[in-house]
């Protein structure tokens, strides 16, 4: 599947220290009407709780990790699943003496220090619905 977007609007800002990483981007792109997008996020977490997805049991399974990290990346795109906006969003996280864990960004990562970057596109939406091959929801 290719769709072809178009620019719209660039947001940049920063998250406060406490931020749930995930639940504040979530509420930055349905307050402001964000339907289709990129996201990006440097900075640095107090805690984080990341995920993969075990494609035998089909389902999510989680790591935590209870001491603070730099975002080495953070990666996002916004769509659309079940009617709101949802983001879906991927990070790399190094520890003190530079180990690198990555996954899915879950609910639980608490912000240090975060700068974000929106990129807000316009074309058809991107809509996630189930699919059966891989029991996810997929655009």
């Amino acid at each position: 599947m290719l769709k072809k977007l178009n620019q719209k609007d660039i947001y940049m800002g920063r998250l406060e220290k406490g931020d749930d990483l995930l639940n504040e981007l979530i509420r930055i792109v349905k307050e402001n009407n964000i339907t289709t997008g990129i996201i990006k996020v440097i900075g640095a977490v107090q805690n984080a709780k990341i995920g993969y997805y075990d494609q035998k049991e089909e389902e999510y399974k989680y790591n935590k990790f209870d001491k603070g990290m730099e975002i080495v990346s953070c990666l996002a795109n916004v769509s659309i699943l079940e009617g709101e906006p949802f983001v879906h969003a991927h990070i790399i996280l190094a520890d003190e003496e530079g180990r690198c864990y990555g996954g899915h960004l879950a609910e639980g990562t608490k912000v240090f220090a975060s700068e974000f970057y929106i990129h807000s596109l316009k074309g058809s939406e991107l809509v996630r619905t189930f699919e059966e091959k891989t029991k996810l929801t997929l655009w």
